[in-house]
């Protein structure tokens, strides 16, 4: 369950008569939010670095053409476009869009996606067409009568394209135009080859499912086994008789997939099986080549998720049956062990680097090959790694973000492998992302603070700044228009002595003798902070509307949030929603005793876990929260899916009074504010049951509240003026109601 990109909100006011606003300032609407592009953001995207780290190119959109565009990294000079639509898709076509592309390792040959479908929330599904650069020549990937392709990747020598249609994985040889089929077994809700489950795709992070070895002779897969999986069924709407979709989901203690990897010899033909051990329980959320193409690393992590193991393939030695693995690395845990993609298996063929929080904190560990020898801590301290980056092997360099400066902040840093070398790169105060080209000559910052959008700069590896490539000038030049407060940041203290980060925007005309009602805007859960220094967008800009309104609004990270290392982040283990209600509540008697807040009028809103916070402060927290609304929540863990919860709360069989105790439905009894519930129909993550489930309980509670479903609306809630009609109902809600 991550939910960076659902921007999370939290709303709630109570407000008689006419808004207040600065006299001089410009009034904000929902329409200008959600509808106009009044406050478009310029940014940099489909950004590929080439093979010399001195060019890299960018997908761009000229006047509804789609333009692969090529340029410097020094002076940002405009070298060429490498391809148009026109060039891909033929004359007439030049509106065609080219929706994602991927070079060949000799970068020869472009790999382009166009019409892609959503599948869930990384998968998609698209029509592919080969692009070769010197002859300005394309053709289709494969006979688009059959189906849309997934996944489509280049081998490492550019000879051959794998891909998987209809859960089977094909290979294309380019020069004779053939194309094999790897497996023949695949089958909707029954076999998955090349590709992840439901529930790996949402919770491990990733639906590719299939790996050329280092020199493209073996491509290894995943083969999902769902039959023993039970299906969850959604009615989608807008028919005369509505239909159902049916995909498999497990439930918290219920059956997962089975899954083995294969490795399929493109010479041979020969498909076998690694042979793992006891791979009824274990989960494979990671699997990736070595430096050597007979070396094939599997991460397998028990159903708790509480002990990983990397096992290594010797397949130069082995040439017939199930493949044999020797295990390279244990790690375990008392509560769990969080998945990252920072497995990199350095070029000396002994060493690997990985991420742990193996000593408190989330940081970069060098491991030998060998299980017997010590590792090495390559970055320390009392704060988490963020990003990894990747390794400059040639200068012994490493490159990541991290929380070092404050957990409401990322910084990009270098630190040597084995010279003492230590620098920080970004200087700049807030949130700073990187995009390194392939020799860490260069790399694009993606800077933002908490009141100013994204700069983008082009900056060398010493962190010096070359130039501006987006300044979003114009979009600040709007936003002074608006005079928007300024976002501030505190911190308060809980019941046990901890010190909980928040933030706070004001009304622009904020009087301290006056009363205010407060909206406590929140996401509360594992994976996600709301309380960082980095520009949030529409959800900015909506919190500062109903500033403008004369309405407080803060928000704050309970226990069990990230980049505060493993102690803080683990404190909420078998227990989800316990400690986080107490932070809340803690933080709503904080709130009431500042003199300019009503303490008869604060409310709470979130989405996903926000809306799960948002309903259990409603009714375990109901004599502090006036009004809350709740959006897409999830009511009770034992409907959600067995990765996420599991890792958490364990299964409810071993767990029950984790699962219960902490339950909006089992406390609807305490409800006495003014409560919306509000729910996608055809939401695949957080089911709609949640929302079902609730309603029951409400009613046989006898408690009255608010409800509004959005038919065949998936988690996002999205789509036409759908995000301009939920923010004008919560607002007007937040008006009659807080």
């Amino acid at each position: 369950m991550k939910f960076g990109f659902l921007l999370i909100s939290s709303l709630f006011l109570l407000f008689s008569g006419e808004p207040v606003r600065a006299q001089s300032a410009a009034a904000l609407t929902n329409e200008l939010i959600w509808y106009s592009g009044e406050f478009r953001t310029e940014s940099v995207s489909g950004v590929n670095s080439m093979n010399d780290g001195l060019h890299y190119t960018s997908l761009e959109n000229n006047n509804g053409s789609s333009e692969i565009v090529k340029y410097r990294f020094d002076n940002g000079n405009k070298v060429g476009i490498v391809a148009t639509s026109e060039d891909i898709f033929g004359k007439g076509n030049a509106f065609k869009a080219i929706e994602d592309y991927t070079f060949s390792s000799d970068e020869g040959l472009i790999l382009v996606a166009t019409d892609m479908e959503s599948i869930y929330r990384y998968s998609t599904q698209s029509n592919y067409y080969i692009y070769n650069v010197s002859t300005k020549l394309a053709k289709p990937l494969s006979d688009f009568s059959l189906g849309k392709q997934r996944l489509a990747e280049p081998s490492p020598k550019g000879d051959k394209i794998a891909f998987v249609r209809n859960n089977n994985i094909f290979v294309l040889d380019i020069r004779s135009g053939e194309e094999r089929q790897v497996t023949h077994d695949g089958e909707m809700n029954a076999i998955i080859n090349g590709a992840t489950d439901w529930v790996y795709e949402e919770e491990f992070g990733f639906d590719k499912g299939f790996y050329w070895s280092p020199d493209g002779s073996k491509l290894a897969y995943y083969r999902f086994d769902e039959s023993e999986v039970k299906e969850f069924s959604m009615a989608m709407y807008g028919e005369l008789y509505p239909q159902d979709y049916t995909f498999k989901y497990p439930k918290a203690g219920e059956a997962n997939s089975l899954v083995e990897i294969y490795v399929y010899d493109i010479l041979t033909g020969s498909n076998r099986s690694v042979a793992l051990p006891d791979k009824e329980n274990t989960y494979v959320p990671r699997i990736k080549w070595s430096q050597s193409s007979n070396g094939l690393c599997i991460m397998a992590l028990n159903r708790h998720q509480s002990q990983l193991k990397f096992y290594l393939t010797d397949l130069g030695g082995q040439s017939r049956g199930d493949i044999k693995v020797s295990q390279i690395y244990e790690e375990s845990s008392e509560t769990y062990i969080d998945i990252n993609d920072n497995l990199y298996f350095l070029k000396d063929g002994k060493s690997f680097l990985w991420n742990s929080e193996r000593d408190g904190y989330n940081h970069i560990w060098q491991f030998s090959l060998d299980p017997n020898s010590k590792p090495r801590q390559i970055t320390s301290g009392s704060w988490d790694v963020i990003d990894f980056y990747g390794v400059d092997e040639k200068n012994g360099i490493v490159y990541y973000s991290s929380s070092q400066v404050s957990a409401i902040e990322s910084h990009i840093y270098a630190k040597g492998l084995t010279k003492r070398i230590f620098r920080k790169l970004s200087s700049r105060k807030g949130h700073n992302e990187a995009v390194f080209s392939k020799t860490f000559d260069y790399y694009i910052n993606y800077h933002s603070d908490a009141n100013t959008p994204y700069y983008i700069t082009m900056n060398d590896r010493e962190g010096r700044e070359v130039r501006a490539i987006k300044d979003n000038a114009a979009l600040k030049a709007t936003l002074d228009q608006y005079q928007p407060s300024p976002k501030e940041f505190f911190t308060f203290t809980n019941r046990e002595g901890v010190a909980l980060n928040c933030w706070m925007i004001k009304p622009q005309d904020f009087n301290p003798s006056k009363k205010y009602p407060v909206l406590v805007a929140i996401y509360g859960g594992p994976g996600h902070n709301t309380v960082v220094d980095s520009w949030e967008g529409k959800n900015y800009l909506w919190h500062q509307m109903l500033a403008q309104m004369g309405y407080v609004v803060v928000s704050c990270d309970p226990r069990g949030t990230q980049y505060r290392g493993r102690e803080f982040k683990h404190a909420t283990y078998q227990q989800l929603g316990k400690l986080e209600t107490e932070d809340f509540i803690d933080f709503a008697k904080h709130l009431q005793e500042l003199s300019f807040v009503n303490p008869d009028r604060i409310g709470m809103q979130g989405w996903s876990y926000g809306g799960y916070m948002t309903s259990l402060c409603m009714t375990k927290g109901a004599d502090y929260y006036k009004a809350g609304i709740a959006v897409a929540p999830v009511t009770n863990w034992r409907f959600y899916d067995t990765i996420y919860t599991e890792r958490f709360m364990r299964t409810p069989q071993e767990n029950p009074e984790g699962y219960d105790d902490n339950s909006p439905i089992y406390h609807v009894d305490k409800l006495k504010g003014n409560y919306l519930l509000i729910h996608g129909s055809a939401d695949d993550n957080v089911h709609y049951q949640n929302a079902m489930e609730m309603i029951n309980a409400l009613v046989n509670a006898n408690k009255q509240f608010d409800l509004f479903i959005y038919p065949d609306r998936n988690h996002g809630i999205y789509g036409g003026n759908t995000r301009l009609h939920l923010y004008t109902m919560m607002t007007d809600y937040l008006k009659n109601n807080l």
